[in-house]
């Protein structure tokens, strides 16, 4: 018998759950049955039809449990059991579902102002929409837990730089993260099939195994594209829109490599107020 901890959001049912580090070759094997338990002996029992291992020589062995049905309960349980119809020697489950999981946010800048055209591009300030979906998209992000960033990479262009003031004045949270900004993210975006792989590059350079939550702010059509390959799926990333990611690695390198092009999990998409939409720039 097994623990180990369990996320939230899987007692929630409908979610694959992930878990590394077993210390013998997986097979495939049936569950008769996973007991939430918490510190008193009080337990829930639910039962599952299967499990699905990957058999290989990497040390990247893994166990994905899908619950059938959400769990009816709110109490919150910290630990569940696995047991099995056919023991497996010496299953030994060392990590946490969600132990290394890299959460990427890729956050456009707000609407830019056009009212003088003499201003170089790189130069725009934020439109008075801008400004207001700006703060909006701060408080909408500020929402979601667990999605604060450790380290947000910013382009130094002036609206994204406006933008991510604006966002650090409505959640001063932000204020506790490291920033740089980069003018690579300024100029990449323009440039076709090139901002992902910049995008990766940049991220573990600046990034630390410890940092498990990045913004990076910048551009289309870059930013864009980049969200699409790394979802596999279309993503429409409008001004002030974040494509929220995930995926696994015990480092942002090991993530990008595990989870490759379209293997990385689109959380969500994130935008500002639908009020906004009526504001005159």
């Amino acid at each position: 018998m097994a623990a180990l901890a369990v996320p939230d959001r899987f007692l929630r049912g409908g979610e694959n759950l992930r878990v590394s580090q077993w210390n013998f070759t997986p097979v495939q094997t049936k569950v008769r049955r996973i007991s939430l338990v918490q510190n008193d002996p009080s337990h829930i029992t639910l039962s599952f039809s299967s499990v699905f291992c990957s058999s290989s020589s990497d040390s990247s062995n893994w166990l994905q449990l899908r619950a059938p049905r959400p769990c009816k309960t709110r109490k919150a349980f910290k630990v569940f059991c696995i047991v099995t119809d056919k023991l497996v020697g010496g299953a030994q489950l060392s990590a946490s579902a969600d132990q290394n999981l890299r959460r990427l946010i890729l956050l456009r800048h707000a609407k830019s102002s056009w009212s003088d055209r003499s201003i170089k591009d790189h130069d725009r300030p934020l439109s008075k929409k801008g400004r207001k979906a700006a703060a909006s998209i701060a408080l909408k992000l500020r929402e979601r837990a667990g999605w604060l960033p450790q380290l947000i990479l910013c382009s130094d262009s002036t609206r994204t730089r406006e933008t991510l003031e604006i966002m650090q004045q409505h959640s001063p949270e932000l204020q506790g993260a490291e920033v740089h900004f980069l003018s690579s993210f300024y100029s990449v975006a323009a440039l076709d099939g090139e901002t992902l792989q910049h995008l990766q590059e940049t991220i573990c350079k600046y990034s630390k195994d410890d940092v498990k939550t990045i913004t990076c702010m910048g551009h289309n059509r870059g930013w864009e594209e980049a969200a699409t390959l790394l979802a596999g799926v279309h993503i429409e990333l409008k001004t002030a829109n974040a494509a929220l990611l995930e995926a696994a690695g015990g480092s942002w390198r090991e993530a990008f490599e595990n989870a490759g092009v379209g293997g990385w999990k689109l959380f969500a998409i994130v935008k500002p107020d639908a009020s906004l939409e009526n504001v005159v720039s």
